[in-house]
């Protein structure tokens, strides 16, 4: 007889520590994507926003705290990270369960913004991308989501199978960013 176990997708790779770098896993208890049914976009904001305390996100824009966000991941459609989505919302839009479907990392630290310009074609710069911004962009060559969650934090998101090229890559950046600032000294 097999014995499974649950692992989570970055399991045994983090966390990694860069200097004044550091890589986390983050496992969200939940994470739902939301898509609006046509013309009911305003009524499901009402929902969510009465449900668990968040509105619909502007493009390029996330709402909530840690324990309730709301994503933008698209046009037309959002990711609801944290609560199990509360029944009500399905009257407004088509749910699906996204959480084993995503690795979800955090990268903290004050040289965060160069390690993510050597892997996404983003402007980060905080006047550009600040606290509360989230793009879907590429990663590392990845399909991917990277999002400010404050000003030296930094959530990114591939689909789980990729959970080791993303490390791996965002690991080299980390050691050539931190290479350069040494080099600088």
């Amino acid at each position: 007889m097999a014995d499974f176990k649950v692992q989570t997708p970055c399991t045994g790779l983090l966390p990694v520590t860069v200097g004044g770098l550091r890589l986390t896993e983050v496992v969200p208890r939940r994470m739902t994507s939301l898509a609006p049914y046509r013309g009911s976009a305003g009524a499901l904001s009402a929902a969510m926003q009465a449900a668990h305390g968040v509105a619909w996100p502007e493009p390029g824009r996330m709402t909530g705290q840690a324990a309730a966000r709301a994503l933008w991941f698209g046009r037309e459609l959002a990711l609801l990270i944290g609560p199990e989505p509360d029944e009500s919302l399905a009257a407004h839009a088509a749910l699906t369960d996204q959480s084993d479907a995503w690795a979800v990392v955090q990268l903290d630290g004050r040289q965060a913004v160069e390690v993510l310009a050597r892997l996404c074609p983003l402007d980060l710069r905080e006047a550009v991308f600040a606290p509360g911004h989230t793009a879907r962009t590429d990663v590392a060559h990845m399909a991917g989501s990277v999002s400010r969650l404050g000003l030296q934090t930094w959530q990114i998101m591939v689909f789980r199978s990729m959970a080791a090229t993303l490390v791996h890559e965002v690991e080299i950046a980390m050691r050539r960013v931190a290479a350069r600032q040494t080099s600088l000294l």
